[in-house]
């Protein structure tokens, strides 16, 4: 499989403001990403991995750490509101015509930095071998599940998710479940195309460990992506 990888990195984030280069042991978060994608380019998983971002601040960035940023994403694809398969169709159709056609695209995004190279060797092997059209990554939760989600209802009281949180479910009886975790996507092109989804409803698992599947949204989530990642 022909697969291009692209980091995500746009400038405008609002949780943690300039995310993409907040001070991560020593590195810019988004270049932990970009060093993924170094990995993964050198044992041959993908045929090229670029930074997209509409920041010129981040692509100098991103270039000083020997990433390859071919263009500025336009404005419309960096909004709170845009979609990730906007990014991901600017890079296809402004690459494709001198790159020729990519089978699938990997985001890898700044926010999950901590990936196994040669995992995500091995998952994208069972993608290529499958009728599958993507692959994600996960974690297995054993506790959290419908029975113990409540919603806000504002009013200082809460709204459970499901009819049976009060029934004494033991953890045992539900079993585990598999939590997105950010980290890889990997979505074959024709599907995307056709489907405007980066996600199919039956994707590949590249199963991960919960302490390596931090999302970085918050300030609080980057304290807990540097305590694991500097200890």
């Amino acid at each position: 499989m022909r697969i291009l990888g692209i980091v995500p990195a746009r400038g405008g984030s609002k949780g943690i403001p300039r995310k993409n280069l907040a001070d991560v042991c020593g590195r810019p978060l988004v270049a932990w990403s970009i060093e993924s994608g170094k990995q993964l380019l050198a044992n041959g998983v993908l045929v090229r991995c670029i930074v997209s971002t509409d920041d010129e601040e981040i692509a100098a960035v991103a270039r000083a750490h020997g990433a390859d940023v071919p263009f500025l994403r336009p404005a419309e694809a960096a909004t709170d509101t845009a979609k990730a398969l906007a990014y991901v169709l600017h890079a296809l159709d402004t690459l494709e015509p001198a790159d020729g056609p990519y089978d699938a695209v990997m985001i890898l995004q700044p926010t999950s930095p901590r990936r196994d190279p040669a995992a995500i060797a091995e998952a994208v092997v069972r993608l290529a071998a499958s009728d599958a059209d993507s692959l994600i990554s996960c974690y297995q939760e054993d506790y959290i599940n419908e029975l113990v989600m409540y919603e806000d209802e504002g009013d200082g009281r809460i709204r459970p998710r499901h009819p049976n949180h009060n029934k004494g479910v033991r953890r045992q009886e539900h079993g585990p479940t598999m939590v997105r975790n950010g980290a890889v996507y990997v979505t074959r092109v024709p599907y995307l195309r056709a489907t405007g989804q980066l996600v199919c409803d039956h994707p590949v698992l590249l199963r991960m460990e919960k302490i390596d599947s931090i999302d970085v949204d918050t300030p609080d989530d980057l304290e807990l992506l540097r305590a694991v990642l500097c200890r």
